[in-house]
């Protein structure tokens, strides 16, 4: 059935993912609309999106098919409708079988079982929860880097149950509550995307989901986010053994100055739930307090905690092409900063890109460009305890520190049809001989291979070349579920080691949710 009308006034939380959300830059970046760009997940009750948004998600429904092929092709598996609520439910199945044609010429694999739910109550609140059961064995990069880290790559804590087989559990959630047009609520286990680009520098979906409380106001042309999380932390565990944890808030404004013309503003603090000695600080109420740029505040009370500022801005530069950037500053000594001398207290980093849709007049060809650079030492702090990570991940680009990277993407859809390519250039620099050069956050910064002279690449200078393309046939888009198939090609050189991916994947896949299989090492091997 088509359900675009009975939806219309309801804040509908749409998981974030890049391969989904460029279908929306036709309009998201036309110069003729002032939308929030950069602040994702989207609420795609928004009277711009919503009708290219019900022409995807509804894509099919209405035709004259019996109830079993819309059923299977069109609807959720169980959809429950009444004037005033909605219900939904899926299973989510993500079946991959694979091959590595290089290096150790291993066979690869994903099993999961999933399912969600979600619906509105009324015309204000809007929930969803996904769960994944997972066991799968990758090919011989992302085992090493699962091994290294302890991590499934931005899902969750590795369980080896073979040689280079593992599992894991993933799991979402969110409640959104909007009282009014200004005001919206959210609360649950997720994770918040800031930016315009493939990548962000601040803040990206890369890490784990994890516990948050966000609220969000929308005055005109300016929104305004705020919030609180709480992080795993894996890698620095007290005397006993323990998980110390650690809370962080996050602030955003966006201002859309023009049609055209936008910036953005960013900061946030990260501190710790328990000090070295075990002793419990918990939630600092001194940050309920919703007011950006808190670091004069948290410097005045001599805090130890770990702050980050950031600036964002795009311009587009017609219907089919925006410029836009960020940048952050981890920290900053003025004398040092403006002579150029490679200081490893000078910590910062920055991007620049360009995207764009309906390439050569071709609807649905989407394009972007970008590179990422941040300097040794970025992110890092005294301790994993309070640096710029979350459940033993990085909160923002994937890679860390001490990189330099160039990525391109293609998208095209037609009708049930999805095409991608990727081609990814990184230069970046991995600790050796027992130094520490600035590309794990994890690594204490106070620590520096060399006070002065540091430049990105150093270390263990490491070149890798990424090239990935994926043909998808969209079976049911009410939950992403897809028939698809991946190539890719993976080349990571440096003086120590090469390795070499030529891998082909097939499966059955679904959800929403974002998986980076463009890595980097993060230690040598």
């Amino acid at each position: 059935m088509v359900i675009a009308g009975a939806v219309s006034a309801q804040s509908e939380y749409q998981p974030y993912s890049y391969q989904f959300y460029q279908k929306l830059d036709a309009d998201i970046y036309s110069t003729s609309t002032r939308e929030h760009s950069s602040m994702k997940p989207y609420f795609v009750d928004d009277s711009v999106l919503k009708f290219h948004y019900d022409s995807l998600m509804n894509y099919g429904a209405g035709k004259n098919h019996s109830g079993l092929y819309n059923k299977l092709f069109n609807e959720h598996l169980i959809d429950v409708r009444s004037p005033n609520s909605t219900f939904y439910a899926d299973l989510l199945p993500d079946f991959t079988i694979g091959k590595n044609f290089s290096g150790d010429k291993e066979n690869t694999s994903l099993v999961s079982y999933g399912a969600q739910i979600g619906g509105t109550v009324g015309d204000k609140l809007y929930y969803n929860a996904a769960w994944y059961g997972n066991q799968g064995n990758f090919p011989e990069y992302e085992s090493t880097y699962i091994n290294q880290t302890g991590e499934i790559p931005g899902q969750a804590p590795a369980k080896v149950y073979g040689y280079d087989n593992y599992d894991w559990q993933y799991f979402t959630a969110v409640v959104s509550y909007s009282p009014n047009k200004y005001l919206n609520i959210s609360a649950g286990k997720d994770k918040t995307f800031i930016g315009d680009g493939y990548r962000s520098i601040l803040l990206s979906d890369y890490a784990s989901s994890y516990p948050f409380l966000k609220l969000t106001g929308t005055l005109g042309n300016v929104k305004y986010m705020v919030m609180w999380a709480h992080f795993n932390d894996p890698q620095d565990l007290d005397s006993l053994g323990n998980d110390r944890g650690k809370w962080g808030v996050f602030h955003y404004l966006d201002w859309n100055v023009s049609k055209r013309l936008s910036f953005g503003f960013f900061d946030s603090v990260i501190w710790y739930d328990k000090d070295d000695e075990g002793h419990s600080r918990g939630f600092d109420v001194t940050y309920l307090n919703p007011v950006p740029f808190l670091r004069p505040l948290e410097a005045s009370n001599g805090s130890p905690d770990n702050a980050v500022i950031g600036f964002t801005g795009k311009y587009k530069i017609t219907d089919d092409i925006t410029a836009y950037g960020q940048f952050l500053l981890d920290e900053f000594q003025a004398k040092q900063f403006f002579t150029d001398n490679g200081s490893a207290r000078n910590k910062y980093g920055y991007q620049i890109g360009f995207r764009g849709a309906n390439l050569f007049g071709v609807s649905g060809l989407n394009w972007l460009l970008e590179t990422n650079n941040v300097k040794p030492y970025t992110y890092s702090e005294r301790g994993p305890i309070i640096n710029y990570a979350a459940n033993g991940e990085p909160l923002a680009q994937p890679w860390g520190a001490n990189y330099r990277e160039v990525v391109g993407l293609l998208n095209y859809s037609y009708k049930r049809f999805d095409f991608s390519g990727e081609a990814d250039y990184g230069h970046y620099g991995l600790d050796m001989n027992g130094l520490n050069y600035g590309k794990d956050p994890f690594q204490d910064y106070t620590n520096p291979a060399k006070a002065e002279g540091n430049y990105i690449g150093q270390g263990l200078t490491t070149n890798m070349y990424y090239l990935e393309g994926k043909v998808a046939y969209v079976l049911n888009p009410k939950y992403n579920l897809r028939l698809e198939v991946s190539g890719l090609v993976r080349d990571e050189k440096n003086a120590q080691f090469n390795d070499k991916t030529s891998l082909l994947t097939i499966g059955i896949r679904s959800s929403f949710r974002q998986i980076y299989d463009d890595l980097a090492s993060y230690k040598t091997h």
